[in-house]
């Protein structure tokens, strides 16, 4: 299974294509690529038990409703908050959304 591969922008994704294909030729090392991925990927942030339930209520949600906007159960979000569980992958992206434009954004 392919990552989806977010960018900073439209030149960031040709630069990091271009230099994946000099990559995938040997003629760059495995470093040198890890430094264009950190140079042209966008990063995502890892929430912590306290920044996902800030989130919540800065949106003014239940766990339940906030539950149904990320698609997951409203025990996934209670162990989110709480720290026994962590989300990752798309909820991450989920949760950066959110962050950056508001709940509104993934309805």
């Amino acid at each position: 299974m392919n990552k989806v591969k977010t960018y900073k922008s439209e030149a960031f994704a040709a630069i990091h294509e271009t230099m994946s294909g000099i990559y995938d030729a040997g003629v760059i090392d495995k470093k040198t690529m890890r430094q264009f991925d950190e140079a042209c990927l966008t990063p995502i942030h890892a929430f912590s038990a306290s920044e996902i339930k800030a989130l919540r209520e800065h949106e003014e949600v239940s766990q339940t409703v906030f539950a149904l906007y990320m698609n997951v159960s409203k025990d996934s979000v209670s162990q989110w908050e709480h720290g026994i569980k962590k989300p990752a992958g798309p909820t991450l992206k989920l949760l950066s959304l959110i962050k950056q434009k508001g709940l509104a954004a993934i309805s």
